[in-house]
């Protein structure tokens, strides 16, 4: 062990004795509980490290900073190579002593959906935390672990990730028990580099759990009806549950929710979408194997009410939207497009924006959705983004270079008695059309 290392491990463990005091971490100076750590982070237009030296003096927290050794020496100020690297060696620490049974989630599609629905399930038996709404990544995940409390019983940690390797860094920071891929689809192309690069990616939560099972116990739950998920997660401990084992009860054009028929129970959701019941049924297997109560799986999954802009129906007094504008990818546009045919009537619109992320394959992707709309019968469409504008032409489709000029072309024609579909990447920002729809 070198000097150095030996030293920061004691900074380390220094730092951990007082952040357990009251089990606070903030990044953000504005927000500063007594007795938190403050760990300043490097942002696009803050640094906050240039705020740290004042909010230790000022005594209401201790302070981690990043290469800042021109500063005078503080008890509540503890000066580190890489504040970030620090916050997630924090996070591991914090995870390894209180050893509890964490569930870590991935996927292409539907992870945050599943991970709201396992939460809301397990929270009917369990003390939990999880992840708070997308906060998925390298910063996310080790700030989700350290809202671990003495009384925690479980954590549901979502993994998100756009390029090789960074699933396997989460998985060694949240050293996950229990793990599900949800699917594995074309999206961060751009980052991945193939669609091998994205299912390798996905698959280092296998990965790792494989690693670990040879010394503790693991478990996947693995979605049955998925070919990829089942040749991956081969040779495994694992819970499958499959879609043929329950009757489907898909929306329609009478109500847009998905209902479900389990165990001689049906379950009414408030979620839009056939895409969903994968994610239902994961939660259902999750809750099950946990020994949640049958009938408090239903209540869960009853009440979640989604409120992210993910399969969310909205009945304003012009329309009724559904808003799913959270991100969208190859697979996740399809899947929406076609249950939107399920629940279409003759005042159907579809409002679609770009998928980000594809790379070269990007143009090929983007007419794959036009011909889907063509095979459709799809006739009143509304595109927003260059990518769809390239691949258009010789459609009667109406199209937008940005959000702000179809916020321009509402304000003034207005769009109203319509049952509208809204998808499209986040970067888009298509969920601005809420207020005006």
């Amino acid at each position: 062990m070198t000097a150095f290392f030996s030293f920061y491990m004691k900074t380390l463990e220094r730092i951990y004795q007082y952040y357990s005091k009251r089990n606070i971490i903030s990044t953000d100076s504005r927000k500063i509980d007594e007795g938190c750590v403050f760990v300043a982070l490097k942002g696009e237009r803050f640094d906050g490290n240039d705020f740290a030296y004042q909010v230790a003096i000022e005594g209401k927290a201790a302070c981690v900073i990043a290469d800042r050794k021109d500063l005078p020496a503080h008890e509540r100020l503890f000066i580190v190579e890489n504040s970030l690297t620090t916050l997630q060696h924090l996070a591991r620490l914090h995870r390894e002593r209180c050893n509890i049974p964490i569930i870590g989630i991935t996927g292409t599609n539907g992870k945050t959906t599943t991970k709201e629905l396992v939460a809301t399930t397990l929270s009917k038996k369990y003390n939990i935390i999880y992840t708070q709404g997308n906060f998925n990544n390298h910063l996310g995940v080790p700030l989700t672990l350290l809202r671990i409390k003495p009384e925690t019983e479980l954590a549901v940690v979502e993994m998100g990730a756009n390029h090789p390797g960074e699933i396997a860094q989460l998985c060694e920071i949240a050293q996950p028990d229990y793990g599900i891929i949800t699917n594995i689809g074309k999206a961060h192309i751009e980052g991945f580099g193939s669609f091998d690069g994205v299912i390798k990616t996905k698959n280092e939560l296998y990965q790792y759990l494989r690693t670990k099972g040879e010394s503790l116990k693991t478990k996947v739950f693995v979605n049955g009806n998925n070919e990829l998920l089942m040749k991956l997660s081969d040779g495994m401990d694992r819970i499958v549950y499959k879609t043929t084992d329950n009757r489907q009860r898909t929306t329609d054009h009478t109500s847009p929710f998905l209902e479900i028929d389990w165990n001689n129970n049906n379950i009414k959701t408030h979620l839009v979408g056939d895409y969903n019941y994968e994610n239902v049924m994961a939660a259902i297997a999750v809750g099950t194997y946990f020994g949640v109560e049958e009938n408090l799986i239903m209540e869960a999954l009853e009440n979640y009410v989604p409120s992210n802009n993910r399969s969310q129906f909205i009945r304003s007094e012009k329309n009724e939207i559904v808003m799913d504008a959270y991100n969208a990818n190859p697979s996740s546009m399809h899947h929406s497009i076609t249950n939107f045919k399920n629940i279409a009537d003759d005042n159907t619109l579809l409002i679609l924006g770009d998928m980000k992320e594809l790379g070269c394959e990007s143009e090929n992707e983007h007419r794959h959705i036009i011909n889907l709309l063509k095979e459709l019968n799809f006739d009143n469409v509304i595109l927003v983004g260059e990518e769809f504008k390239k691949v258009s032409h010789g459609t009667d489709y109406i199209n937008f270079n940005n959000v702000e000029e179809l916020i321009d072309h509402i304000n003034q024609n207005g769009i109203v008695g319509k049952r509208i579909l809204i998808k499209g990447s986040n970067s888009t920002h298509l969920e601005k059309l809420a207020n005006i729809l």
